[in-house]
């Protein structure tokens, strides 16, 4: 167990008949971080975390939570969790819903103060049944975070959200975490993972094949992206060694390159008037993209 963990999987192999969902999986949530795990669908993100949460087994490897096997009571009342699949009493009225989460946990925020956070206050007379999908997942973000937890599981829990709702929960989430809250979020949203993680854990077919900072995660990627004005056709640049694709249009001429000092100084060579040449790294998406196509 690594000390600073409060939550970790320790070489985890989860099988599903035919199926590995995990293949000796590594991760680990620390304090005071949201740790964002990113991966294509069935990358294994829902299944690490059913077992960090105790409510799966793994084949081989162990689990842990709070250092201790992650189907006790007593870490469990430290977890707030919102998985992609809930089921809750239908006829229950929102704030209803808020109080029974609430008295499951020794010291949890009020509802009002729940319900205020999350932006679900006009709702909470609400029978949960009459909710619209979003307005539910709004529902399940209160629930998870009225007991005021030590750590935060949160499984895909912008889908479905519009863009006001998707940035309330962002904000939540900076808040909570500078509130000493460690947040552990997986994401099909790369921009989320982008402006909310401190870390980021990339996982395709079930294995760990990248982690670090958002920026690690972009330099392991050594793609960058050219973009300039010239007289040179896309069909002569897309033949130069170390250059990957080659667009044009109104901006001037788009490459991605491996080596782009070699690429640039080709450039500014073959083309005397080259003009408005501008380099930038990889975004996460593009770094996304390449490792999870790597790993196929």
């Amino acid at each position: 167990m690594n000390n600073h963990s409060l939550a970790e999987l320790v070489s985890v192999t989860k099988r599903f008949g035919a199926i590995v969902a995990l293949d000796q999986l590594d991760l680990d949530a620390r304090p005071g971080e949201l740790l964002a795990v990113l991966g294509p669908n069935g990358a294994g993100k829902t299944t690490a975390i059913s077992l960090l949460l105790g409510l799966q087994q793994p084949d081989s490897g162990s689990a842990r939570l709070f250092g201790g096997p992650p189907n006790l009571v007593e870490p469990r009342r430290q977890v707030g969790v919102m998985m992609q699949e809930a089921a809750l009493a239908p006829e229950l009225r929102v704030r209803e819903q808020i109080d029974l989460a609430a008295s499951y946990y020794p010291d949890p925020m009020t509802p009002d103060d729940a319900l205020e956070i999350t932006g679900t206050t006009a709702l909470r007379k609400r029978p949960y049944a009459k909710l619209s999908a979003g307005q539910k997942r709004q529902v399940q973000f209160a629930l998870a975070v009225v007991g005021r937890p030590r750590l935060l599981f949160l499984d895909e829990p912008t889908v479905g959200l519009d863009i006001q709702s998707r940035e309330m929960v962002w904000a939540t989430l900076r808040r909570l975490v500078a509130d000493g809250c460690s947040i552990v979020l997986t994401t099909h949203y790369l921009e989320e993972a982008e402006a909310l993680a401190d870390r980021v854990a990339v996982l395709a077919k079930g294995r760990l094949i990248a982690t670090g900072t958002v920026s690690e995660i972009r330099g392991l990627v050594v793609r960058k992206q050219i973009t300039c004005r010239t007289t040179l056709s896309a069909e002569q640049v897309a033949a130069w060694p170390d250059v990957q694709t080659v667009t044009r249009d109104q901006h001037g001429l788009h490459i991605t390159a491996s080596n782009t000092e070699n690429v640039v100084r080709r450039l500014l060579a073959s083309d005397e008037d080259l003009h408005d040449l501008e380099v930038q790294r990889a975004g996460l998406a593009e770094a996304f993209t390449e490792l999870t196509q790597e790993a196929k």
